[in-house]
C-alpha cells in the first residue's frame, strides 16, 4: 500500500525526498521506498519522519 499521506506532507512542507531523508537520517532511496509502500519502516524511523514533518503517527502511518 503506497503511503500517499507521508508523501502529501513532505510536498506541503516544500521537502524533497533527498531534504526529508538528511533530516531523519536515512537515504532517499529509502524515503522512496517507504512512499511506494516497498519498504516497512521501524518504529523510530516513522517516528523521525513524523517529527520531521509535523506529523503524528496516526496521521502518516495508521491504516484507515
Amino acid at each position: 500500500m503506497k503511503n500517499k499521506r507521508m508523501k502529501i506532507a513532505r510536498v506541503e512542507m516544500d521537502l524533497s525526498q533527498e531534504q526529508l531523508a538528511e533530516l531523519v537520517g536515512i537515504t532517499r532511496q529509502t524515503i522512496g521506498l517507504i512512499e511506494l509502500g516497498k519498504y516497512n519502516p521501524s518504529l523510530n524511523l516513522c517516528i523521525a519522519i513524523c517529527k520531521a514533518l509535523g506529523k503524528t503517527l496516526n496521521d502518516l502511518f495508521w491504516e484507515e
